[in-house]
């Protein structure tokens, strides 16, 4: 996988090697060990240290990245290669937790991720859950899931008349409808049942609710110009609101 801005992550991993216990461990002290060796796999990833992956990998680990890839472990240990020239960072694990079930851990935490691309500052961050299990050679990471967190995109200040234009009623059913209004000179949308919520212009024509990143309101338009409808993209999916009446 060719290396990209703020994906540093891919997956939490293991690190300290670790004998079996004659007597189980307590769970902080567990936590406290694969927190360690979370941080060691990531701490491994810009100098491109695959060996500590292939170490602290189980043969039959299932890493989920945050595009929805499924990698086994000679995939996910063959990508491991230090940065090229210009790319830089690090990543801090934070908010690590644990849950010990005897031989098997399940963590959750946050890579919080600062880098450098070519001389352009980025910051990210990912939640991660691994599942962890217990072996003769120490705790090996079985399973993993990242989820990039998004935050709210950079806004735009409307024109008056380009923030006139979206008010109005759209429909979704004869049931339920989306009213975009002005309250105190800003935008604002409500649907049917629900409270009313601030809209934001990310670029024109496209509108956000803070908070709700995953979901953008791409005002549509005829071929003259006039407005029809709201496609409510969350991701690649829309669902379609039809312009019922203008404000």
């Amino acid at each position: 996988m060719p290396i990209r801005p703020c994906l540093l992550w891919i997956a939490a991993g293991a690190a300290a090697s670790l004998s079996l216990p004659a007597q189980p461990a307590a769970s902080s002290d567990v936590a406290a060990t694969l927190q360690r060796q979370t941080q060691e796999l990531f701490d491994a990833l810009v100098p491109g240290r695959a060996s500590v992956w292939d170490q602290y990998l189980d043969p039959d680990v299932t890493i989920t990245t945050e595009d929805g890839e499924l990698l086994h472990k000679s995939q996910m240990v063959s990508q491991i290669k230090p940065f090229p020239k210009g790319i830089s960072g690090n990543i801090k694990v934070i908010d690590f937790q644990a849950t010990v079930h005897g031989a098997i851990a399940v963590a959750t935490h946050v890579e919080d991720e600062f880098e450098n691309y070519y001389g352009h500052p980025l910051h990210c961050q990912y939640r991660t859950t691994d599942t962890w299990v217990q072996t003769s050679a120490g705790w090996r990471l079985l399973a993993s899931e990242v989820l990039a967190l998004r935050t709210d995109p950079s806004s735009i200040e409307l024109t008056a008349k380009q923030a006139e234009a979206y008010l109005g009623r759209y429909s979704l059913s004869p049931e339920i409808s989306y009213e975009i209004r002005m309250r105190d000179g800003q935008l604002e949308g409500q649907q049917t049942g629900r409270k009313p919520e601030v809209l934001r212009a990310e670029v024109a024509d496209v509108l956000f609710v803070p908070g709700k990143p995953r979901y953008r309101k791409i005002i549509q338009r005829d071929a003259t110009g006039r407005i029809t409808g709201i496609a409510e993209r969350r991701e690649a999916w829309d669902i379609l609101w039809t312009r019922m009446s203008s404000n």
